[in-house]
């Protein structure tokens, strides 16, 4: 399994935006191939938030990348206070 994490920046007191984003992005996201789980996140004060997603294999991690991608950087154009960022892991899961 592996894990995409995805930060943006787009300021302070942005949350409803924030939330906004995340919901339309979700929607997407649970129909793409090899989707496990999403967690949204993100600090108010600094305005960053964030994704944590979950995909079966790395090639659905970054397929799902270069679908969202676009998506992300048109729903942020304008307001984000720099480009996105995206991050691949391998997950570990405890054997105990």
């Amino acid at each position: 399994m592996y894990a995409q994490l995805s930060i943006i920046t787009i300021g302070p007191e942005m949350r409803s935006t924030a939330e906004k984003i995340g919901d339309q992005g979700f929607a997407v996201l649970r129909t793409l191939k090899g989707f496990k789980n999403a967690t949204f996140f993100g600090d108010v004060t600094t305005g960053e938030y964030g994704s944590l997603s979950l995909w079966e294999s790395k090639e659905d991690a970054e397929a799902a990348a270069a679908v969202m991608g676009p998506k992300v950087e048109q729903a942020v154009s304008g307001i984000a206070k720099a480009p996105p960022t995206r991050r691949f892991y391998e997950v570990y899961e405890p054997k105990a």
